[in-house]
């Protein structure tokens, strides 16, 4: 701005200076050209007496350099001459001052140089015998006098343009002083111009709204920072061009990048092609979905095109851990084979068993035998159907009246129970300990004891033994239940507590086990917030600790 300001002011400097310099040159020249034209007219009337006084005489005394004497004849022959000889003259009759001069009685007239620098003027009177006499002078033009005052001009236009650029900067200084301090923060308190104050005021008013946008702003984003940071779920935005725009904590872990990758193009923070190609789909569909294992786990990545005023202006991605439901739907379609499986192979004996009856095809020696057999076969199925049972109430959580379950008593019935089994094998079973209170479901309770025990007896060795221990530990009761066993290898010790899931399944059928009691255990466990903790070594035993909290 004060370049422009100093432009303006030196052009309307050099143009006030141009215009004075051309209307003083005008006024001296129109003042000179005039006292020229009076001072000829003057001499011209001196001449003229002079000559009808002396005639020829007195022309020939004439010597002057400024002036020129002419003096024709009324038919336009040249008669005398002050500078040419007058034999040699044209015939002047035609002359514009001679032929007003023999009119009128006097003339002028002026003639300009092939070059414009100078300029003849002349002035005519008919004398009283009819001749007539010129007298004329030769005098610059206007560009003759400026190209003669050249170098003062020049000189003095170079000191009035420093000059006038010295003002003009200084000038333009001053003016923009004033706007420079302006303080647009306080836009009313500033003490400049009368002119700006309806600007000030409107950039007050606009300072307001924008103060008010951008607090407004800031706490969008606050709250938008505060929900993606705690969501569970990963969340990317990105440009159109692909960049990151934001990206929460939980997509940071998911895709091992700090806060730093904002700004880096996508491919920087997940090079996977399938992710491209999702990304490149929703760019261009609006929408895409792609499955991914990360870490160990399996995510769903939604991706989502935004579009603002009908452009693309960017993409969302979220990832969902998928895990627990990929888990839950697998589980799901074992524990529906599994069922069906173990629904169908005692059903099988039992059918066949009663078609060898019906069809009177075993003797009457051998029929306890398969009667014995489909007894057995239907119990093995209402044991089942009554884990299944268990296991789909523990599913649903729902709330089951609960009391205060002493574990020492409770782990000595189920002990007690089982004896006969114990027996059979010729495993010893002892029960010791202390008093453990815990609040809980005394079904779901027992179930978690006789299960342990059930276990820990069929998977032993001849002649093995159970050891049960009760005893309350740091704010929890605990049951352990140990024994001398085939014990469980590392590589299966993860998913024994999985539905259905048998590590040796030839020795289970022969126990006669569903496969769901350690899977009853655990969920037993987990609906009273407690915690399992197996060790087990092949050939030595296994032992499982349960961990109840107890009420203050």
């Amino acid at each position: 701005m004060t370049k422009k300001i100093f432009r303006s002011i030196l052009t309307v400097g050099v143009a006030v200076l141009a215009c004075s310099l051309l209307l003083v040159m005008g006024c001296f020249y129109s003042f000179y050209e005039g006292m020229q034209e009076h001072q000829l007219g003057d001499e011209l009337r001196i001449a003229a007496a002079a000559v009808e006084t002396n005639g020829s005489t007195y022309l020939e005394k004439i010597k002057s350099d400024r002036f020129r004497v002419t003096w024709i004849a009324s038919d336009g022959t040249v008669l005398y001459d002050t500078q040419a000889d007058a034999a040699q003259m044209e015939n002047h009759l035609e002359r514009e001052e001679v032929r007003e001069a023999l009119e009128t009685g006097t003339g002028s007239s002026s003639r300009y140089s092939a070059t414009l620098l100078q300029k003849t003027v002349y002035s005519a009177s008919r004398l009283t015998d009819g001749t007539v006499l010129r007298l004329s002078a030769s005098r610059a033009t206007m560009g003759a006098l400026l190209l003669g005052a050249f170098q003062p001009i020049l000189l003095v236009v170079i000191v009035l343009l420093v000059l006038s650029s010295l003002l003009a900067s200084r000038l333009a200084k001053r003016i923009v002083e004033p706007l420079n301090a302006l303080d647009l923060e306080h836009p009313l308190e500033n003490d400049a111009y009368e002119e700006l104050s309806p600007l000030l005021r409107r950039i007050d008013r606009q300072r307001r709204q924008i103060d008010a946008q951008l607090a407004e702003l800031r706490q969008k984003t606050d709250e938008f920072t505060q929900i993606t940071t705690g969501m569970n779920e990963g969340l990317v935005l990105l440009d159109e061009k692909g960049a990151v725009l934001n990206i929460n904590p939980a997509a940071q872990t998911l895709f091992g990048v700090t806060g730093a990758c904002v700004g880096q193009d996508f491919l920087t923070v997940d090079r996977e092609h399938s992710m491209s190609l999702a990304l490149r789909t929703a760019m261009t569909d609006g929408h895409s979905e792609v499955r991914a294992e990360r870490g160990g786990r399996e995510y769903q990545f939604d991706l989502s095109r935004i579009e603002s005023d009908g452009k693309v202006v960017g993409a969302v991605l979220l990832a969902f851990d998928m895990t627990a439901q990929a888990f839950a739907e697998r589980s799901r379609r074992e524990f529906t084979a599994n069922v069906s499986h173990e629904l169908k192979t005692p059903l099988q004996g039992i059918i066949g068993s009663a078609e060898l009856l019906e069809n009177g095809m075993v003797k009457p020696e051998d029929m306890p035998r398969f009667v014995g057999h489909i007894r057995a076969e239907a119990q093995r199925l209402v044991t089942l159907i009554g884990d299944i049972i268990r296991l789909s109430e523990l599913d649903e959580g729902g709330e089951l009246p609960t009391e205060t379950v002493d574990l020492l008593p409770l782990a000595q019935e189920a002990a007690e129970n089982l004896r006969a089994a114990a027996e059979a094998k010729g495993v010893t079973v002892t029960v010791s300990g202390e008093n453990a209170p815990v609040t809980g479901v005394r079904r779901l309770l027992y179930e978690i004891a006789y299960n342990l025990c059930d276990n820990a007896i069929k998977y032993n060795v001849d002649g093995g033994s159970v050891d049960v221990r009760v005893g309350a530990e740091g704010g929890s009761a605990c049951l352990t239940v140990c024994d001398t066993g085939i014990g469980i290898p590392p590589e299966h010790q993860s998913r024994i507590f999985e539905r259905f899931y048998r590590v040796d399944k030839s020795h289970s059928k022969a126990s006669g086990g569903t496969g769901l009691g350690l899977s009853i255990v655990k969920h037993a466990v987990a609906y009273h917030h407690g915690t399992i903790a197996l060790k087990s070594e092949v050939g030595k035993g296994t032992e499982i600790t349960v961990r109840f909290p107890q009420e203050k």
